[in-house]
């Protein structure tokens, strides 16, 4: 028992940092570079993360898709805010071949699975409970949204919610997948 409070604890006071780090040294990003293209592209870090039912997934699991990895937390009012417009996207993309990822960031299954009770999440969900991977990823706020084209790059990163269902964002999206008569991918990072 004493043990289990020592461990929440720290987990508790590492959450706290986190969350103060992200609300003062958030990057800044002026409304016209909020969703350009990045100029140059970079593979994606690689990540093994469980899901809520226990499973590990690796990004080796998406070679060859389009997908948005979007960085997230319960106690991120902006989080709240966006998680209905992407289950929207969700339902249009899904049958696209286009996939997409929730990540939370510096939470616990229980904390998580409480949250979605309230605000279900209808795509793939996975836990960053430490916040290594977000790190990797060099998320500085929530929520961080990454879109990644089909050979594992970063292509866009969003900082801040969006109306993922927004038809020009959409577009974007798809614009990333490759034509039906393309080769397909073979090179993942």
């Amino acid at each position: 028992m004493i043990l289990r409070f020592r461990r929440n604890a720290r987990h508790s006071s590492w959450l706290v940092t986190v969350c103060i780090l992200f609300y003062c040294f958030a990057e800044p990003v002026s409304a016209n570079q909020k969703d350009a293209p990045l100029q140059r592209l970079m593979p994606a870090p690689p990540f093994h993360l469980r899901d809520l039912d226990g499973n590990f997934h690796h990004l080796s699991d998406f070679k060859g898709k389009v997908l948005i990895v979007n960085f997230w937390a319960s106690w991120c009012t902006p989080c709240r805010e966006e998680l209905p417009s992407m289950n929207r996207a969700w339902s249009q993309l899904k049958q696209e071949g286009i996939s997409m990822l929730a990540i939370n960031v510096g939470e616990d299954q229980q904390a998580v699975s409480a949250f979605i009770e309230d605000y279900p999440i209808d795509f793939g969900l996975l836990l960053d409970s430490y916040g290594n991977i977000s790190q990797r990823w060099q998320v500085r706020g929530l929520p961080t949204t990454f879109i990644l084209n089909p050979k594992g790059e970063i292509v866009y990163r969003v900082v801040g919610d969006r109306e993922w269902d927004d038809v020009n964002l959409l577009q974007q999206v798809r614009e990333l997948k490759p034509a039906d008569d393309a080769k397909p991918i073979t090179k993942w990072y």
